[in-house]
């Protein structure tokens, strides 16, 4: 007799004589046997189920939560889930777990972090419980991702305006920030300009401003321009320059 093995599945050989051969494993292909013995095929691809879950928050209102799980069972352990836990492995092994486990790390929250800042933790919670649970029992645990949660309206509303007065205090204490940094640029600039005129102020004593206008008087009489000029007419004893362009 023979059977055939689909792309993807593994069986395990079971007998009326000796029941499930616990040494026996068959994968992909056509395999022959006795009349007297039966194949049980599993599917050894990843396989994904989405459950609706209600769990109680940290302070006692109901949370509804949509989970993904992502899994497959462990082509060299068949023999063994099969004896443990058969075909319907699932319902009895798997999906108790991640109910179970949901329930459970949802509790320790409040609505506020399971809606918004910390359902990546949760889900990392769940994950963890049930691999640690199920991996054990010859199940491969790939994933779960938390695709939704359903909060009461009235709690979702409140939590939203929440974050949204949240949101507003950070942009309004980021336009403080701002305008007090700005006051501050303007403060340092303004010293370092009155800085800079004491400086420049100290600098022009009654010498040097005399030294600087006998230079600058040299300079127009050596010009080609016609003009007058009277040594000792100007202010301070400096020369007196008439006429020129």
């Amino acid at each position: 007799m023979t059977s055939s093995i689909r792309s993807g599945e593994g069986a395990v050989k079971f007998s009326v004589f000796g029941g499930t051969d616990l040494d026996a494993r068959f994968g992909e292909g056509l395999i022959i046997h006795a009349p007297w013995v039966d194949l049980i095929r599993y599917d050894l691809r990843v396989q994904e189920q989405l459950e609706d879950i209600t769990a109680l928050s940290s302070n006692g209102l109901q949370i509804g939560m949509d989970a993904s799980i992502r899994w497959r069972p462990r082509a060299e352990d068949l023999p063994e889930l099969h004896t443990t836990y058969g075909i319907d492995y699932y319902r009895k092994l798997v999906q108790p777990e991640l109910r179970s486990a949901v329930r459970e790390i949802v509790g320790q929250y409040t609505p506020e972090e399971l809606y918004s800042s910390r359902r990546t933790e949760l889900q990392q919670q769940v994950f963890a419980r049930v691999r640690d649970a199920v991996e054990p029992q010859f199940v491969q645990v790939d994933a779960i991702l938390i695709r939704d949660v359903q909060l009461p309206d009235q709690i979702r509303a409140a939590i939203e305006n929440k974050l949204k007065e949240e949101q507003e205090a950070e942009r309004y204490q980021f336009t403080i920030q701002k305008e007090r940094l700005e006051a501050d640029r303007k403060q340092i600039e303004a010293q370092g300009q009155a800085e800079y005129q004491r400086i420049i102020t100290a600098s022009l004593s009654e010498q040097f401003l005399r030294y600087k206008g006998i230079e600058a008087t040299q300079l127009l009489a050596n010009s080609t321009n016609s003009k007058t000029v009277i040594v000792g007419g100007g202010r301070d004893g400096l020369p007196l320059i008439l006429g020129g362009q």
